[in-house]
């Protein structure tokens, strides 16, 4: 049996299965996502939904082969096999961006039962600007503000946003294999970050952006009128120079971005709150109490910035719960 029909047959048993209960028990809706870390996410997006009516249950697209990605979810759930009781959760990527310029693309904007995060991916929002000093907090347990992440990440953006849109004009137009995510990916890698002196590492990267965007020139020559008409594109669907982070791809901004600079962020402050305790009057034992208490309270960087839900007031994701709730009222 091939998986396409297995899946309508699972697609018409939910639905059957919610027909034939009792009209006070709850309906259920299977969301499939595309990995493990996905299941957090949308369960933080669903669960508002959720009443004496229906509730939703979060999982990957099969328990038998294991098969994970957005394409397992989209080719099993699409065109006719979502429904009402079954829909699908994937992470936009730069299938928002296209507009349908491919068919993954048109597949993940015209399914009515297939919901995008509008960001990249979760992880673009799980290092959403305004929420990463609570996230410092939550690692160190030190509320002193030493480093404004929205500046940094408003001035990252805009550096970054003359070569996003070459980025997204490469994978509109099917040459990415001449400038791919990758090439992206590297240009704009803030290595040599410092909490004392960040313009350093946003001035490299301006660097890095010229340098690539003359070589993107020689490269296409009289591509300036196609540049600018991806540059409107991308303006028209609410993405300005200044929120650019939030569309690259998430696991560079996760990994080679963000979890750097927390980390130096919270050595900081860490150090800060043990000069604290050390220079404290209180007796030598105490302190080394007070010290060893707050080494086993501090938290891990990156499990703290994976459990960061801090981004469910940005407009994105406000945007993505209004998708959820037209569904439901229709």
């Amino acid at each position: 049996m091939s998986n396409r029909l297995k899946d309508n047959i699972n697609s018409q048993y939910f639905q059957a299965a919610n027909a034939l209960k009792s009209k006070q028990a709850r309906r259920r809706i299977v969301a499939y996502v595309e990995s493990y870390d996905d299941i957090y996410f949308w369960r933080t997006v669903l669960s508002r939904f959720e009443d004496d009516h229906r509730y939703f249950e979060v999982m990957l697209p099969s328990k038998e082969n294991l098969t994970r990605g957005k394409k397992s979810v989209l080719m099993n759930f699409v065109e006719g096999q979502t429904g009402p009781d079954m829909i699908a959760c994937v992470d936009a990527d730069y299938d928002y961006l296209l507009q349908g310029a491919t068919e993954q693309s048109r597949r993940v904007l015209q399914s009515p039962y297939v919901f995008h995060t509008y960001v990249y991916a979760i992880e673009n929002y799980q290092c959403y600007a305004p929420s990463l000093h609570d996230v410092c907090v939550a690692v160190t347990l030190n509320d002193h503000r030493i480093f404004d992440f929205r500046e940094y990440f408003r001035q990252f953006s805009e550096a970054c946003f003359p070569l996003f849109v070459w980025s997204v004009w490469a994978y509109r137009t099917g040459h990415h294999s001449r400038f791919s995510l990758t090439d992206f990916n590297r240009v704009t890698d803030p290595g040599g970050f410092t909490v004392q002196q960040p313009e350093v590492s946003l001035q490299n990267i301006k660097r890095k952006v010229s340098t690539k965007i003359r070589e993107l020139q020689r490269q296409f020559p009289g591509n300036k009128e196609a540049y600018l008409k991806t540059k409107a594109d991308i303006l028209a669907l609410g993405i300005t120079p200044q929120t650019t982070y939030l569309y690259i791809q998430g696991h560079h901004l996760f990994d080679t971005v963000v979890a750097p600079i927390l980390t130096k962020v919270c050595n900081q402050l860490r150090q800060e709150r043990q000069n604290e305790i050390y220079h404290s009057q209180a007796h030598k034992t105490q302190k080394q109490n007070e010290m060893s208490c707050y080494e086993n309270s501090r938290q891990d960087i990156k499990a703290m910035l994976k459990k960061n839900t801090g981004y469910q007031q940005s407009p994105r994701f406000l945007q993505l719960q209004e998708d959820v709730r037209r569904y439901l009222g229709s």
